[in-house]
């Protein structure tokens, strides 16, 4: 079995990776949504719109009032 990130021959303690290195590269993947797989789905799309658009949206001030 080789290694899904280098192509290294795989080592026991880190399989199925070859190093602890490669096994992180692997969890970064993970963790930034490089392995997702994209959705024709209107509702998938739907709530992914709103989602960033809570992200990008400045917050409004509460406390500021108009006069």
């Amino acid at each position: 079995m080789s290694c899904p990130i280098c192509g290294g021959e795989t080592q026991k303690t880190h399989r199925p990776f070859c190093c602890k290195r490669c096994a992180d590269i692997d969890l970064g993947k993970w963790l930034t949504g490089a392995y997702s797989v994209p959705s024709q789905d209107l509702e998938d799309i739907e709530n992914a719109l709103e989602e960033a658009g809570r992200v990008q949206a400045p917050e409004k001030n509460p406390q500021q009032t108009r006069h």
